[in-house]
This record gives C-alpha cells, structure tokens and sequence, in this order.
C-alpha cells in the first residue's frame, strides 16, 4: 500500500468483546474501500480493553495484512476514548469510523468518505430520521432516540436530527480542534463532536443511510437516563451559560443574593410582629450573639480542610472559609440545596478537586451535621427524661398544629435517617466492602455503567475513608460538636435577650433542644435556607416547653435565624469579592480547570 505519509483515509473500527464479528467486518471493510479508492486507505482496529479473543484476531489481521492495524488498550476507554487514541495513531487526513456490527450499510461508505475528502465538508454523519429514510427501528428504541435528538436540539441548539449513528467521518483538522474540546469518552462523544462541530463553524453534512437494529434494543438506565441525559445538561451548561459569567455578572449576582435572600425571609413571616419583639430585645446580647456564630465560621473552613486532608488533599483554611460561606448563601437563596453544587464548582477550579470528591465531602459534612445534631437533641431529651418532663415533651408536640408539627415530624425522620446513614457508612468502612458496581450493574449491563461505577465508587469511597479513620472521624466530631455548640450559644444568647425569665439551666436546655430541631427540621429542602421550618419548630418547643408567650418565642426564632442569615450572607458576598478573579479566570479558561492559576490570588 506504501508508507503511511501516502494514507489518505483512515478507517477506525471501535471493537469491544467482537471475537464472533470483526474478522468478517475487516474484510468487508477492506473490500469496501477497494471498490472506490486506488490505495491510500487503512483500516485501524480500536481495541478498546477486551477480555475475548478479539486482541489476538485483530493482532493476527494486522500482521497478514498491511492495511490493517491494531491499537491495542489494556484498560477500558469508553467508546469515545478509544476513538480519540485510534484517531491520534491513524496517518489519514480523512478520518471515518462506523459500527464494527455494520447496521449501517456500508454501500453509503463511498459517499461518508467522499463528502470529506472533497474538501466540501469538514464533518459528514449517516442520518436515521431524516425525512424519507427513516430506520425501522423497535418503538423501545426508537421512541427515547427521537427523544434524545429532541432534547440535543433544544438545549445544544443542533440543526442535526440524528446524533448517535454510528457512521462519521471528520476532518484531521476539524478532528484536532474538536477533540481538544468534548470531555466526555463514552457514549455522548459523538453527539458532542457533532454539537462543538456545528459551534465551531465546520461544515457539517448530514446524509439518510440505510439502517438494520442490530445488538441491544433496550433501554439501559444508566446509560440513556442518567449518562446522556447528564451530558446534555453538562454541555448545555458550558456551552450557554458559564460565557455569560462575567465580572460583572458575578459582581452583581452577589448584590442580587444579598437582596433576594432578604425578600424570600419576608414570603414565610409575618414582619409585624417580628419587629415588635425585636424592639424589645437587648441589643447587646443580640450583638455578641451574632458574634458568637461569626468565631463557628472558621472552624466550618478548619472542618472542611480535615474532611479534604483525609480523601488526600491539602488547601488553606481561608480559601475553604469563603467556599463554604459562599456555597451557604446559596442554600439560603436557591432551592434543592444548589448551593452544595456551587461549592463543589469552587473547589474544583480553584483546587482541581474532581467533582465525585468535592460532592463526597460535602456528604461527609452533611452526615457530621446531622449527627451532632441529633447527638446534641438527643443528650438533651436525656435530661428531659431524668427531670420528668418527657411527658410534657411528648404533649407538646402531640398538641402542636401546622408548621410546627410538620416541623418536628421532618426532624424525627431526618435524625433517625441520619442515625441510620452514619452507621451504614461506618460499618462500610470498616469492613472495606462497597457495593455500588454490584447495585449499578443490577439496573445496566451496558459498558457506560463501568464509567458510572467508577465515579460513584470514588464518591462512596471518599466518604468511607473518612469514616473509616479514627482521627479523621474524632476530628471532625469534634469540630463539629464546637461548630453546633457555637450555633447553639448564639440561639441561647439571642433568647435571653427577650427576657423570657427562665433559670439558666431551662434557657440553655431549650436553646439546645430547639435549635437541634429546628436545624433538623430544615435540612430536607422544602423551603430556601429552611426558611420558616426552622422558626416554626424553633417556636414550638419553647412555647410548649417553657410556657413563655408565642409573640415572643417567634421574635426569639426569627431574630435568630435572621442574625445567623445576616452573617452567612454578609460573609457570602464579601467571599465572592475575594475570590472573583480567581473565580472569573476559572470559568474563563474552561470547564476543566485544569489551566487555573490557583496562585493568581492570595488566600487570606
């Protein structure tokens, strides 16, 4: 055939576990090419970590004859990824790849090639759906693919109607610009080649072929649902929204947090009688209580650094400070807890900390909260028990009505959900067995559910390390028993300053009680920032515990969740503040991260 500078088109068969098939489609292949092309051709077997006998006949195809090859993987790359490494190796301009199953006729073969090696276009891809040829394909299929290309037309703004078949050919140079670009190695590589194809002005031929269903016709969970479906909400969000994040933007959003946060406070209370009872509160003991929970902010950065130190990576106490302030303003704003997600994105840019990581610890401070909570409700309902007021407990939350009793019945839940979760995770870690692969593969047999395993082993992982270490564990206990005790005291404090007249061992015993249920009570995302929960279960247990007036119970709850507020966004923007540029330059210099100058700005 001659040497390689005189091979014009490379051919990249993807093959995985094809022992029964790819001899047959090698030479079929071959035959093909021969039919229109005077030499010039090759045709590369991607091997993409096979367990069967396909490395040995692909081996043996590449040493009888010298237009094939074989690139070889040891490990799996996902579909993608052995894509993009057989593409690297193959010395054609015109690079063409379809299914080593051949559903697609190969008599469009010709034209695939040609629309490409005539310079007339840059991408060329085979169409089942264009009108007139559309595949005859099983409605358990058919109907999620017409779906799917709905959905990638809609959010990626796609003039294509078919994105997944499996008959492409690039450019080298469109192939060098865009594979620099499409981060995903699986299933979704092809759509997103197609996506940042038509983004980067490449001409893009679309052409019906004739289509035979061959191998899998159902629909796979992991896969379909939660693979794709992921990846188009990933590429929609790189694609449309982080351009858009600006300086300014992200100036303004922290004045638009600031604001919203306040009006969202106002939809769940009533405000008159909030600023009666805040008239008559003492001042100074408000201030020292907001204080008081300004010393627990540092010690959520030393908590969150401890977490991190124990999955294996090492930032400063300042820089984890600001995350965590800004990711709780986010709570107070954002429905679902979205601000968990923002932290995640900051540690990520700013640290190269993996997303499966940064969610695995956000669950691991998630867990220790509601463990000390519960912990500290918990020693609390003991010295209700030996004083004889259990009754009185249980009689006033029988009576409550409303917020109050929804309040107290989503507390219960959430403590003994956290009880239950702590020990599962513990006893995990200790016996060093996770199940995920095995639950993952009872839902998908699909190869997408390795690359969905592994990221999920590594978020439970992190999770069960942490766990799994004493010192980690008393740790973080123990910063987390001083984070609460400090949200406490400022509660404690801030109910003192309405004179409610009870003994000091009553005021400090409903402070804990309340706040303990009230921080329960607000961790499932019914409302942002647990607005109205809180206060509801808050006020509850001091009217019910202490017979103190309802006026002034409420006034104490919403002073205090308003103190704590006022603090967790004042810190919120000026964290955003410091971290702008830094921040900016991540967004600005792509989703990955990995280019950021994370010494651009010194941490305080």
């Amino acid at each position: 055939m001659g040497t390689a500078a005189s091979v014009e088109v490379s051919v990249v068969l993807p093959a995985y576990n094809e022992e029964d098939s790819i001899e047959a489609t090698v030479q079929k292949t071959l035959e093909t090419l021969e039919g229109f092309l005077d030499g010039g051709y090759e045709v590369v077997v991607a091997e993409d970590g096979c367990d069967d006998r396909t490395p040995d006949i692909a081996a043996r195809l590449a040493e009888s004859d010298p237009r094939v090859r074989h690139v070889h993987s040891d490990e799996r790359l996902g579909r993608g990824g052995a894509l993009e490494r057989a593409f690297g190796a193959a010395d054609g301009e015109v690079l063409v790849y379809f299914d080593t199953d051949l559903a697609t006729d190969l008599q469009h073969l010709e034209e695939l090639v040609e629309r490409v090696r005539s310079g007339e276009y840059d991408v060329a891809t085979g169409s089942r759906w264009l009108p007139g040829r559309v595949a005859d394909r099983p409605a358990k299929r058919g109907v999620p693919s017409r779906g799917y290309n709905a959905l990638v037309r809609i959010f990626l703004r796609s003039g294509l109607r078919d994105h997944q078949c499996g008959f492409k050919a690039f450019s080298r140079e469109a192939f060098e610009v865009l594979s620099t670009q499409v981060e995903d190695s699986h299933w979704f590589w092809d759509t997103e080649m197609l996506v940042r194809a038509q983004r980067e002005g490449f001409r893009v031929a679309e052409f019906p072929v004739e289509w035979t269903p061959r191998g899998d016709t159902k629909v796979d969970l992991v896969r379909d649902v939660f693979g794709m479906g992921s990846q188009i909400l990933r590429t929609w969000w790189q694609l449309t929204v982080q351009p858009r994040v600006t300086r300014r933007v992200t100036l303004t959003a922290g004045g638009v947090l600031t604001l919203l946060a306040l009006v969202l406070m106002t939809q769940y209370i009533d405000f008159g009688a909030v600023v009666t009872e805040m008239r008559q509160a003492d001042p100074v003991l408000v201030l020292v209580g907001a204080l008081v929970y300004v010393l627990s902010w540092p010690l959520r950065g030393l908590r969150y650094r401890d977490i991190l130190a124990e999955q294996g990576y090492r930032t400063s106490v300042g820089f984890l400070t600001g995350a965590v302030f800004i990711s709780q303003t986010g709570n107070l704003v954002f429905p679902a807890r979205a601000g968990d997600a923002v932290r995640a994105y900051v540690v990520k840019m700013r640290r190269g900390i993996p997303y499966p990581s940064g969610f695995a610890s956000l669950a691991v401070e998630r867990v220790f909260d509601l463990l000390t909570i519960t912990l500290l409700a918990g020693i609390v309902l003991i010295g209700y028990t030996v004083t004889g007021q259990t009754a009185e407990l249980a009689r006033t939350v029988t009576g409550a009505e409303g917020a109050g009793r929804v309040a107290v019945g989503v507390a219960t839940a959430v403590g003994l959900g956290a009880i239950v979760a702590v020990a599962a995770i513990v006893a995990s870690a200790r016996s060093g067995t996770n199940f995920v692969r095995r639950a993952v593969h009872r839902v998908s047999t699909d190869s997408y559910a390795e690359y969905v395993a592994d990221v999920v082993e590594q978020f439970v992982g992190d999770v069960q390390r942490v766990a799994g270490t004493r010192g980690g564990f008393g740790r973080i206990g123990l910063s987390s028993l001083c984070i609460w005790t400090l949200d406490v005291v400022t509660a404690v404090l801030v109910l003192r300053a309405f004179d409610p007249g009870m003994g000091f061992v009553t005021l400090v015993s409903v402070g804990f009680f309340a706040v303990s249920v009230g921080n329960l009570a607000k961790v499932l995302p019914l409302s942002p920032g647990g607005v109205g929960l809180y206060e509801g279960a808050f006020t509850l247990l001091v009217v019910g515990l202490t017979g103190v007036g309802y006026p002034l119970a409420l006034g104490a709850a919403v002073l205090d969740h308003a103190v704590k507020n006022l603090v967790t966004v004042v810190g919120g923007v000026a964290s955003m503040l410091a971290l702008n540029v830094s921040l900016t330059t991540a967004v600005d210099q792509g989703p990955g991260g990995s280019d950021v100058d994370v010494d651009a700005v010194q941490d305080d």
